[in-house]
Order: C-alpha cells, then structure tokens, then sequence
C-alpha cells in the first residue's frame, strides 16, 4: 500500500514542533543550570559551612550552660551543712570536662572557618566568615576566665576567707555575664548569616520557578498548537479509537473499532480489535481460574512474569492454619452443612490473607496454606505482613463464630470454633511444580515443614499462634509483640529452632499479658540454667498474671517431672517433639 498523501504534511508538522521543543528545553535547561548553580552555591555555603557552624557554637553555648549548672550544683553543695565529697569530686570533674569540651568544639570551629576561607570554588560572606575569627577567640578566652574565677572563688571559699570569697563571687558573676555576653554575639552573627543566606537562596528558588513556569506556558501553547494540526489531519479515526481505549481502560471489553480508512490507522484499528479478543480471552481466564488460584499468579503466569518451568529460591514466609477439633465438630454437622461451614471460614480467612498481600496456596481438609514474599510482597515486609493477618484472622474467628446461627440454621449446640497457627520465615523454592499433566505454583522447602510443624505444636503449649525465630527476628518491630516460648525441635529435623508466641499488637495487649510474658520468659531463663525453684516461681506469677496460660502451665508440668528424673548432663534447655 502507498503512503497516504497526508502523512508527509503530518511527519514535518510532528518534526517540525518537536524540533521547536527540543531547542526550548534546551534553552530552558541552560537557564535553569544558571540558576541552580548560584542556589546550589547559597545550599552548599549553608550545608558545608554555616549550619555546621551554627551548630558548633550552639554546642559551645550548651556545653557552658551545662558548666554552669555544674558550678551551681557544687555551690550549693559547699553550703550544705554536710556536702557529699563524692558527689562534690564528680561535680567539679563534669565541670572540667564541659570546659575542656567547648574549648575544643571552639578550636574545630576554627579550623572550619580557616577552611571556609581558603575555599574558592564557592562563595561565602568572608566579610561575616572573619568577623566570627574574632568572636570565637573572645568566646572561648571569656569561658576560660570564667573557669579561672570559678577556681578561684572555690580555693578561697574552702580556706574560709569570707572577704576574699565574697570578691571572688563578684568576679565570678561578671565572668559569666561576659562568657553570655561573648556568646551571644557569636550566635546572633551567625543567625543573621544563615537567615540572609537562606533568603538569597528561597529568592533564586523563585527567580527558577517563574523562568520555569514561563517556559512552560509556552511549551503548553505549542502543545495545544501540535494537536490542533494533528486532530484536523487524523479527525474521527483517531477520536475512535481513543474512545475504545478509554473503554477498554474503564473495563468495557466488548468494544470494537470500524474504521473505513486504507492507511495505517485501519491497520492500527485492526490491531486493537486483535488485542481486545485477547484481553477478553484473558479475562475469562483468569474469572474461571481465580477462584482456584490467586488471581495474581494467574495474571504473572499469563504475561509472561512469573516462570512458567522451573523454581527459584527466595526468602519467604509460610503459614499454616487449622481448625482446632474440626473432626469432632463435623460428626455433628450434615455434609451439606460442614461444607457451608468451610466455604464460609475459608472466605473469611481468605480475605485477611489477600487483604495483606498473601497467597492463599491451598485448602488442605480445614487447614489454610499461605505464604508470603517476593514477588508478591515486598521482600522486607513479609514476615510483619503474615503476621498482622494471623492477628486479623483471629478477629475475624469472631465474625465467624457470630454467623454460625445463620449458617448452620440453628441456635443452640453450636460447635466450638478455634484455630492453630504456625508461621515460619526462611529459604524456599517457589515454582510450578507438579507433573506432565498437572501442576501447581506452590512453595516448598524445610521453612513449609517447620511452619506446619509450629501450627502443630499449638497443641502442646496451648498456644494459638507460634513463629520462628527468623519471622520473630524479621517481622519484631514496634508495632508486635512476641514471648519466647521454647528451644524446640520438631519431627522431621535434627535442628532446635526457637519460637515464639505471636501475642498480639502493641498497646492492645490484654490487662496482665505483658506482666505475664516477662515473668514467663524470666522463668525460661531460670529453667534451662536448672533454676527450678526459680523457674517455678516465675511460672507461678505468669499464671496469676495470664490465668489459665498454656506455656506457663506446660513448663509447671516439665519442672515436677525434672524434679523426678533430672536431665542428663548437657542439657540445654531444648524440648524434642516426639509427634506432630
């Protein structure tokens, strides 16, 4: 097909404009480059020089405040009637040591100004920079007369001349009005300083901004310019399909294009309508299988982003859920009735874990699989991500024990609803795994089995959530708060993992569980030295603090048994699972 007569027009029309914005941004860039060098020399004098300055002295000024307070602290220790020489000995050392350090921050500052005044690659007020060369010297000879006074006054307090002592206080109060006097200067010269500097500063800002703004206003005007040109030489074909864009942005995937041109926007059109087709093709697949896999790894899987063969490893972490006496609970429901059950308690718990970025894995009986990293989740925040849905899954075992009348059609002998978790963070291969015929995008590795076998020890602490010490370590920020429950090695691995109790959020804690996870913890300590009776009287106040806590009451049991049959030597405190 021949060129369209137009395009031609069209293509100098586009080179023609963008040429015309290119010089602009050139000429805008050269302008721009000659205002910020000169507010990039007012930044650099106030961040290499001033403010560092200002600093110093305002670290001089506080250091002389603290030797007075030195000062006043060992007067009146003089007049007491009986004065604490300890007390008087590190008194007069602390008021050295201020002196000694504002003399020495005096001497840096020195060096600073020397340094500022050699420099030429930037320009500074070298007029302010002297004057401050010859405060800083008053500043710091003032604070040392006042020291010497000080001295003075204090010998001839203690030899009990009370006419010497009393000239000597007049000096001493006069060296402290001149040491305020000197210091003051200093700071209001470098207060005036840093304000005029900062104001020339915010002036080049502004004098930036209105060029900027200038320059694109008539960058605006030239834009609107261009696509006047090329909405009359594209008209309705273009309005098409940008009307089919927005529809297909807005979710409408049944739109098609008619366009009756020979050029490259019916090509373009066909292309669109090609395009749509796919994306629909997409859709329902990715409605149909999204109720069986997260939507998200449908979506990788389809554009290409996830690895379709194969696994990679990452750190990530695991969790696994499971109702407590579920079995039980289903001998008394229909079958109809169990299943309402689960869909229900399974779409509450699946909602917490995509709220928070999980991926639901798989529904194992009444067990949860999930897990969280990249790249789903961001790879610092996984382990907090897991846990504040293991606590929102715990809220929402509430909502479901409150729909359970509805649910099950009656309102009396409801079943006992409660939950087990184990979260472990660690080392995994994540990829489709499975057979020729069949597979899945799941996760495997020792952190799975330790996650498992953590939701499985709930049952022997009587305990609802417990983690491991890498999800402790990587999710125990300010916002959670752990215990330590144990050193434990679980079935199916020779290493000792130490775990942890998730208890809950930081200032929503029970009244006593923080009381009683300190005391429990003190009590583990005392319990793997062989402390027993210590051990036991920790325990003790847990229980009076947490009535009725599992770990307290399993560590009770362990301390009478150890009494009976002691551990045999080198023992270190770790419990070995001896089932699941």
């Amino acid at each position: 097909m021949f060129p369209h007569p137009m395009r031609r027009p069209i293509s100098l029309k586009i080179f023609s404009v963008t040429s015309a914005l290119l010089v602009l941004m050139v000429v805008v860039t050269w302008l721009s480059v000659l205002n910020f060098r000169q507010l990039n020399n007012q930044v650099r004098a106030l961040s290499d020089y001033y403010l560092p300055l200002e600093q110093q002295v305002a670290s001089v000024e506080i250091l002389i405040r603290q030797q007075m307070v030195h000062m006043e602290r060992l007067l009146a220790g003089m007049a007491a009637a009986d004065p604490d020489p300890e007390h008087q000995a590190r008194e007069s050392d602390a008021f050295d040591h201020r002196g000694i350090n504002a003399d020495q921050i005096v001497d840096s500052s020195l060096r600073l100004l020397g340094r500022a005044q050699a420099a030429q690659d930037i320009e500074l007020d070298r007029v302010t920079l002297a004057r401050m060369e010859l405060h800083l010297p008053d500043v710091q000879t003032a604070r040392q007369r006042f020291h010497a006074t000080f001295r003075r006054f204090q010998i001839e307090a203690e030899e009990g001349n009370p006419r010497s002592a009393g000239f000597a206080r007049e000096a001493l109060l006069a060296a402290k009005d001149a040491v305020d006097a000197e210091i003051q200067k200093a700071i209001d010269v470098l207060n005036k300083l840093t304000r005029d500097t900062a104001a020339q500063a915010k002036a080049e800002e502004a004098r930036a901004t209105r060029l900027n703004w200038i320059i694109t206003a008539i960058a605006t005007a030239l834009g609107l310019i261009f696509a006047a040109v090329v909405t009359r030489s594209l008209v309705e074909p273009v309005k098409r399909l940008v009307r089919g864009t927005r529809a297909v942005e807005g979710g409408d995937l049944e739109v098609e294009i008619h366009v009756k041109t020979s050029d490259e926007l019916a090509t373009l059109a066909d292309a669109f309508n090609h395009m749509v087709v796919g994306l629909r093709e997409k859709e329902r697949i990715k409605e149909t299988f999204g109720k069986y896999i997260d939507p998200r790894i449908v979506r990788g899987l389809l554009e290409n982003r996830l690895p379709a063969e194969g696994g990679e490893g990452h750190v990530m972490t695991v969790f696994f859920s499971d109702l407590a006496g579920f079995t039980r609970t289903c001998e008394g429901l229909t079958p109809d009735a169990a299943v309402r059950f689960l869909n229900r308690y399974f779409s509450l718990m699946a909602e917490v874990v995509r709220a928070r970025q999980g991926i639901i894995d798989k529904y194992i009986g009444d067990s949860v699989m999930a897990y969280w990293g990249p790249p789903f989740t961001d790879e610092a925040s996984h382990a907090e991500l897991c846990c504040q849905a293991a606590l929102e899954q715990l809220a929402a075992l509430e909502t479901f024990r409150a729909s359970l009348p509805d649910l099950l059609g009656v309102r009396h002998g409801l079943p006992e609803v409660d939950v087990r978790m184990g979260i472990s963070t660690g080392e995994v291969t994540v990829g489709n795994i499975g057979s020729e015929t069949a597979k899945g995008y799941t996760v495997i590795g020792d952190t799975v089995n330790l996650a498992s076998r953590l939701e499985q020890a709930n049952k022997l602490y009587g305990t609802r959530i417990l983690v491991s010490e890498a999800t402790r370590r990587m999710a125990g920020g300010e916002g959670l708060v752990f215990r330590e429950i144990d050193s434990l090695t679980v079935v199916g691995r020779t290493e000792t993992t130490r775990i942890f109790e998730l208890m809950g959020r930081r200032g929503e804690l029970a009244a006593g569980q923080a009381e009683g996870a300190a005391r429990f913890e003190a009590g583990l300590e005392r319990y793997r030295a062989r402390d027993w009776d210590a051990a036991e009287a920790a325990f003790r106040e847990c229980l009076a603090a947490i009535p009725g806590d599992g770990p307290g009451t399993v560590f009770l049991e362990r301390i009478a048994a150890f009494r009976a049959v002691p551990p045999e030597a080198g023992w270190d405190g770790a419990w070995v699972a001896l089932s699941k």
